[in-house]
């Protein structure tokens, strides 16, 4: 039987591991590194940092953007850095934010999570703009082959903060539904035998630097059942301290992936695994490990 996505998180978290690696290649991060701005240096940067996340990170996490913008050889690239990643065991969130409905997202869905694809990653970051039943093509894939969503919830751009609190018909804000539905999707799947009853496979991306009250989370409100997994931008550059991170997510801290880009990356690849383990061991004392319903 193919492990899920959640267990595998639970792992990564009792190994006290909540860091998530970003991989943002950058102009000036590419400059750090001292290499050329395409796809070859971004496949340099890529398979370093994977090289320095394997067995001190919980997972990385491409920005697909900054492949995707060399085109076809940006995308070969990528396929590099995800291949390097599956012979080192370390977990790949494919931060492509990908939404449509019916086929359309299917399609997605089988790009980036189908078993032996050549992208194939262990999640992807997805936006259920048009209703978190959209998401259903990937259900399969979820249920089936272990692997992982993280739906955009409450994220930090200014702009969002209309959209994300507009009261649904329940009375809800959007963002408190992206959550609840998550949730929600977790505890059926546990309760069906087809997830873990620990932490669940689909998760949400919440920034860090949020006043989640203000859209409407009630964070102690998923202090029971299996944790929900929270990708959380927004630590080290961006301003967030992980030492606050309890009190930031509340109950839902149990399923935290503090995400760090340029906070590690920057200053190129000398000292980068050092960096790397360096801000784990801090993330890992300030979290503990996961407290298991």
């Amino acid at each position: 039987m193919t492990l899920s996505f959640g267990d595998r998180l639970a792992a990564e978290f009792a190994a006290g591991r909540h860091l998530c690696v970003g991989i943002d290649p950058h102009d000036s991060l590419l400059a750090d590194w001292g290499v050329a701005l395409d796809a070859a240096g971004a496949e340099r940067m890529g398979r370093d940092v994977v090289a320095a996340a394997a067995g001190v990170a919980a997972c990385v996490k491409p920005q697909i953007a900054f492949f995707e913008r060399f085109g076809a050889a940006g995308f070969v690239a990528l396929e590099r850095v995800f291949a390097d990643a599956r012979e080192a065991g370390v977990a790949v969130i494919a931060d492509v934010k990908r939404g449509d409905i019916g086929s359309s997202f299917a399609a997605y869905a089988d790009a980036w999570l189908t078993p032996g694809s050549p992208l194939e990653a262990d999640a992807m970051t997805v936006a259920a703009y048009q209703g978190f039943g959209t998401l259903a093509g990937a259900f399969g894939h979820v249920r089936d082959h272990g692997k992982g969503l993280f739906v955009l919830a409450a994220t930090s751009n200014p702009e969002a903060f209309a959209v994300q609190t507009a009261r649904l018909a329940s009375g809800s804000t959007v963002a408190e539904g992206m959550v609840a539905d998550a949730a929600a999707w977790n505890a059926e799947a546990a309760r069906a035998g087809a997830g873990s009853s620990v932490v669940g496979s689909i998760g949400v991306v919440l920034g860090a630097t949020l006043e989640l009250d203000r859209f409407g989370i009630a964070t102690d409100a998923y202090a029971e059942g299996p944790a929900l997994p929270v990708l959380a931008p927004g630590f080290g550059f961006q301003g967030a301290r992980i030492e606050d991170a309890r009190s930031t997510f509340g109950g839902l801290s149990r399923g935290l992936l503090a995400s760090e880009s340029r906070s590690v990356l920057a200053g190129g690849a000398a000292g980068l695994a050092e960096r790397i383990a360096e801000r784990s061991a801090t993330i890992a004392q300030s979290l503990g490990t996961l407290d298991t319903p």
